[in-house]
Parts: C-alpha cells; sequence; structure tokens
C-alpha cells in the first residue's frame, strides 16, 4: 500500500508526456521569440528571402565551404603506380560501349591497374534511377555522371564511362567539368544499320514496331563527336571484317600505355 501511494504520489508530480505537437508548438515559439530579439535586417521586404534557401538548397549558403586534402592525386596515383584519367565513350544503342569498357576494365585487371567502369544502364538502377529520357533529364544524367567520373579520376582510378551521350555540349560540359584532369572522348563509330543488326536488346525491333519513341538515332539526334581523342571503327581497315571486342579493348589499353597512364610519375609519398 505504502509503494502504491509512492508511485501515486510521483506520477502526480511529473510534468504530462509532451506530444510531437506540444514538442512543435514550444520549438514555434521559440523561433519567434528569437525572430524577435533579432536585429533589423537591411535587406528589403522580399529581397532574398531566407526561406528560400533551405538545407536542400545549398547554392545561396554561405556555410558551405571546400574542404582540401593533404593527401594530393599524385601522392594516390603513387601509391597505384598508375593515373587517373576518364575514357568518356560515346556511341549509338548496340555499338558496344559497355560490352568493350568492362573487357577494357578486365585487361586492366590482369595487368594489376585499378579500373572502374561508369555504365550508363548501370547507373540508373540506382544514382539516376530518378530520372527519365527527355533531354532535360539526359542533360543531368550526364552532369551526375561526369561529377562521379571526376572525383573517381581524382581519387587515381582509370574511369571508364560508357554512356550513349548523343549531344556534344554535354560530352563538352563533362570534360569542363574536369578542371584539367585528363580526359578522352572516344566514339564507338558504328552504323546505324550494324547496331539495328545486333540489337543485344531488341530495342530497335520495338522502335520500327511503334512501342518505343524518342530513341537515339532513330527519331532523336545523335550528334556524332566533332573532334574525339579515340575513334574505333568497328570494321579493320586492311580486311574489312569486323574487330572483336577483346580488339577494340585492346586499341584502348594501348591509349593508355602510350600516353603513360599505366604508371605513375613517382614522387615522395611521406
Amino acid at each position: 500500500e505504502r509503494g502504491a501511494a509512492l508511485k501515486a504520489s510521483l506520477a502526480s508530480a511529473a510534468p504530462p508526456p509532451r506530444s510531437f505537437a506540444s514538442s512543435a508548438s514550444a520549438s514555434a515559439v521559440a523561433a519567434a521569440a528569437s525572430t524577435e530579439r533579432a536585429p533589423p535586417s537591411d535587406v528589403e521586404e522580399g529581397e532574398g528571402e531566407e526561406d528560400e534557401c533551405t538545407c536542400y538548397n545549398v547554392g545561396c549558403s554561405t556555410n558551405i565551404k571546400w574542404h582540401c586534402s593533404g593527401v594530393t592525386r599524385e601522392r594516390r596515383e603513387a601509391l597505384l603506380n598508375q593515373r587517373g584519367c576518364v575514357l568518356w565513350m560515346t556511341g549509338l544503342s548496340g555499338s558496344g560501349k559497355s560490352t568493350v569498357a568492362f573487357t577494357l576494365e578486365h585487361l586492366l585487371h590482369q595487368r594489376g591497374k585499378l579500373c572502374y567502369v561508369l555504365d550508363g544502364d548501370n547507373l540508373r538502377h540506382g544514382l539516376n534511377n530518378d530520372l527519365g529520357f527527355k533531354q532535360a533529364d539526359r542533360e543531368e544524367n550526364i552532369r551526375r555522371i561526369g561529377e562521379v567520373a571526376k572525383l573517381m579520376a581524382e581519387s587515381g582510378l582509370i574511369t571508364v564511362v560508357s554512356i550513349i551521350s548523343p549531344y556534344q555540349k554535354d560530352r563538352d560540359k563533362a570534360r569542363g567539368m574536369m578542371d584539367g584532369r585528363p580526359f578522352a572522348e572516344v566514339y564507338m563509330k558504328v552504323p546505324l544499320a550494324v547496331c539495328e543488326d545486333r540489337d543485344p536488346k531488341g530495342l530497335y525491333r520495338k522502335v520500327r514496331e511503334g512501342k518505343i519513341k524518342g530513341f537515339t538515332g532513330i527519331d532523336a539526334p545523335y550528334e556524332e563527336p566533332s573532334h574525339p581523342e579515340i575513334t574505333l571503327d568497328v570494321h579493320h581497315a586492311a580486311t574489312g571484317e569486323e574487330k572483336s571486342p577483346q580488339e577494340t579493348a585492346e586499341e584502348l589499353l594501348n591509349y593508355l600505355e602510350a600516353n603513360g597512364f599505366l604508371e605513375s610519375e613517382r614522387g615522395d609519398l611521406r
């Protein structure tokens, strides 16, 4: 009985539990009081209102600063004994971009070199799964991939991007993001007829049946690169026979080796 009386006494003395609503109300009161105490602003009403600048809109915040790392790109590259770069592979659907990219990754792995492929289809499963195929979405798709590729090249990785990227201005923007980091535009020069004959995903057939609209190379434009660093033709110049993915990937491997990307400019690692 004595214990029950003690519990009843404590319950009556304790403040009532705060609900989410009461907590929010208290926060609102505190915020209002803070606003009343704040000094007057020089900004006129309606100009640069702070409520337009949220935690999701960092562009207008003065609190976002770039933090420099004490580990330079050169020191990362020396650790890997290779140089970070971006190979941006562009071409029609069915031109073999992904197949060649992953074949190159395998060849580099065999040589003890670290490479990663940013494949357009793969990235739409995660990073870009909120984007469609309208021009604005395509532009944002490439912007995101370009930013990721820049970070990977900065880390010392040989980064291979395989994506249709049909517009020259978008590919130029991707190049501009690199801030001087090595970037090579790789054009998979495969005729539309060959791509349509391959049709590995059955997309061209669906386009011809009217089931897909706005397909690159058919009823949506593809702008061929004006000055790519590398052009990969589908056929051997001498024999006219079609190249295998291995042969095409070896051309890229030779480019990387000839331009010094498979070894670093070793320096002091301390």
